[in-house]
This record gives C-alpha cells, structure tokens and sequence, in this order.
C-alpha cells in the first residue's frame, strides 16, 4: 500500500503532465475503498523520509503538509473553499468563509495562534508553544531570549506550515494573511456595519472592482469564555510581534467603525480568514 502512495505522490508535482484523479491515491485510476486504506496505512507509519518528489502542495518544501493535502483531497475538502478578488493589488485572493465555517456569516473556530485546532480553554498554561502559565516560557517562535522558556530563541517571526490554521486545515495554497495583507483591506475597501441572515459584521467593498467580501463580528476566545459576539471581530495574523513575540499581528474591528491591525498574546482564542495569491 505505502509503496503504491509513495509512486502516486512522486508524480503529482508541481508541472507534472500525470492526470491525477481527485481521491485516487493508490493510482489506480479511479476512487475506491482502496484508496481510503493506503492512505490510511501510510498516515499510521508516520514515516515522510521517502517523499524525494512529493511536493503534492507545491510550496517547495516536503513536510507532512503534502500528506495532509492528499487526504483533504480525498474528503472533498482541498477544492471546496471559495474565493473572492478584491482587485488588490498583492493578487491576494480572500476565502469567503473563516476556517471551520460554512457559510460567511457562520463564526467558525477559534485559534490561539500557531495552534491547528480549536479547542475549550485558552491560556497560557494550555498553548501549545509555551512550557509555563506566564507569556515568558515560550518553546517555539521566539527571538527575544526574555520571553523563551530558560532563555529559548529560535529567530522564527512566521508561521511554518504545519503550524498555520488555514494551511493546515484547508491544505496548501491556502494560509493565514501576512500584517500586510491585513492592511490591504484597511486601505483598499469600504467597510459598512451590516447583518447577514442575522449576524452582525462588517461588508467589505472593493475600491477597485466592487466585489464584497463579510467578516462576521465573532467576538473572541479568553479562557473558557466567548466574548463580544456581534460587536467585535479579531482575526489572526501569520507573522508575530517582532519585538514582543508572545504576541502577534491580528486584524480587528469594533461595531461602532474603529478597526485597525494590532498585535495581542497568542494564547487567545481569535478567527481565522484564509487567503491565497493569484497566479
């Protein structure tokens, strides 16, 4: 079964001409049974050492991302988020949900940042990349030895990928917005307070070609509490605070018109809006 995956991720590369059919991932040439149990058997061996070629998600590097793509395909879940062009000039491309929503009035989940899944609770004695209760025990994404666990520092400001909410669950080319892309919507769109089927939000208008995009006010996650349903909206970043880095960059926006992009500690429980850049 694993040799048969690996001969299939060999394949699918990026600029390859095999005609990888969505779901066959024995590549056998259609969507069985059979593909559930080699992916299924290569995912319990947990062993990507010999993915020479597969680079399925195309953004150059081989990690267990590209497994994660494969089985997103699988569930129908790589190709179903949509899209919107606001004519930015980036090419960013805005999903139209947040991550763990169906429909863009829907909240969707919560994310402390550099966390994958969402979860009861958060604070610092619960996230992932801290060893302690207090912001200065930090195990990964640190650059300032004050706030590393026994004066940790690795230098890394950006989310890798496996650590990206948006990548992670919705597969490559998807992933968290830089501060920048962030600031796109700032500048080039209109923001209107409205509801949608019942929510509040803001509408974002694009200055260039008119196309609209809802950002549900979905408050945010402290502790075991959901706070400012319908009145505030935080969204997190991919990038951290470079001088304070147990926070990092989230856009944010209040019903009575303030907004803005800010840092705050990443341990809280914020939404995730995906992007990817057009080709």
């Amino acid at each position: 079964m694993k040799k048969s995956l690996l001969i299939l991720l060999a394949l699918v590369t990026c600029g390859s001409a095999y005609a990888f059919v969505d779901g066959d991932v024995d590549g056998d040439g259609a969507v069985t049974i059979g593909d559930v149990n080699a992916l299924y058997n290569y995912i319990l061996d947990d062993d990507i050492s010999a993915l020479v070629n597969g680079d399925v998600d195309c953004d150059g590097h081989i990690t267990s991302a590209d497994v994660t793509y494969v089985y997103n395909i699988l569930l129908g879940i790589t190709a179903s988020h949509e899209d919107v062009d606001l004519g930015l000039p980036s090419g960013t491309l805005w999903a139209t949900t947040n991550v763990g929503a169906e429909n863009p009035e829907d909240y969707g989940d919560y994310f402390a940042w550099g966390e994958t899944s969402s979860k009861d609770v958060y604070k610092w004695d619960n996230y992932q990349w801290s060893n302690g209760t207090r912001f200065n025990k930090l195990i990964k994404y640190c650059n300032n030895s004050s706030y590393g666990y026994n004066g940790f520092v690795d230098g890394i400001t950006e989310l890798e990928t496996e650590d990206d909410a948006a990548t992670a669950n919705w597969g490559s080319p998807w992933c968290m917005p830089t501060d920048e892309q962030l600031n796109e919507l700032l500048t080039h769109c209109n923001w209107q307070w409205t509801t949608r089927n019942g929510v509040n939000g803001y509408k974002l208008t694009s200055k260039h070609n008119g196309a609209t995009m809802f950002l549900p006010a979905a408050g945010y996650h402290f502790g075991d509490q959901l706070y400012s349903t319908g009145t505030i909206a935080y969204f997190w970043s991919r990038l951290a605070n470079p001088t304070k880095c147990y926070q990092a960059y989230y856009l944010w926006f209040h019903s009575q018109g303030n907004k803005g992009v800010e840092y705050g500690d990443r341990d809280s429980g914020f939404s995730v809006r995906a992007v990817r850049v057009s080709q």
